[in-house]
């Protein structure tokens, strides 16, 4: 095992809730502001890379009722815009509206037929789901991490796989959070504890490195 490389045949990626909701919304300053970060162009170099070398791709998407009655309605400080309203609040909604646009995957990732799609009503990938099922069967041991948001779905999954002994890598730079400074405080102060934390141009290099294949940018 070497911490410069990544073994194609035994690393998966996880692409966390790339939702139209999350990464397509109809907000114009909320899509811009995504647009400018380049986190889909990351995205989708990352996915094109594992493709070619024969890395399983997952994608999580969210199945929620078209109620919302599976949503547990727990009580929270911060609301689902990570605003403080006066008392605390009841977080019973979702930006992937069920049956709608919002809850389809972003075009310009697939899913491709060969990919995984693990529908969850958690945070957690793993929470009752078959997600690690399939790693089990395909020999996967360390995961890659995109999407988002980070401190909530990214890091609930990364969790779990630290616990289930699961190598982790964080794409710093495929991954974000709706909330300004939360996504870096995550890959600056917190993954690297139990993972470790690379950009997509990092880990594309770490995978050819582990095929005896010159990585070009």
């Amino acid at each position: 095992m070497s911490a410069n490389r990544l073994d194609p045949g035994r690393t998966a990626i996880l692409f966390f809730d790339c939702l139209k909701g999350y990464l397509r919304p109809e907000d114009a300053a909320a899509r811009a502001a995504i647009d400018d970060s380049g986190v889909i162009p990351s995205m989708v170099r990352m996915a094109e890379a594992c493709r070619a070398l024969g890395v399983p791709i997952f994608f999580t998407r969210v199945d929620h009722r078209l109620d919302l009655g599976d949503i547990a309605p727990l009580i929270a400080d911060l609301d689902s815009d990570g605003r403080r309203p006066k008392g605390s609040t009841v977080l019973r909604s979702t930006l992937a509206t069920p049956g709608t646009w919002k809850n389809e995957i972003i075009d310009e990732l697939g899913p491709g037929p060969q990919d995984y799609v693990i529908r969850k009503q958690r945070w957690s990938a793993f929470f009752e789901t078959n997600f690690w099922l399939h790693l089990r069967r395909l020999g996967v041991d360390t995961i890659m991490f995109a999407g988002g948001n980070t401190e909530i779905g990214v890091a609930s999954t990364a969790y779990a796989a630290r616990d289930r002994d699961y190598n982790t890598v964080f794409l710093s730079d495929a991954c974000r959070s709706r909330r300004d400074g939360l996504s870096d405080f995550f890959m600056d102060r917190v993954f690297p504890i139990f993972g470790r934390v690379r950009t997509v141009d990092e880990a594309i290099a770490m995978l050819h490195e582990s095929e005896g294949v010159v990585a070009r940018g």
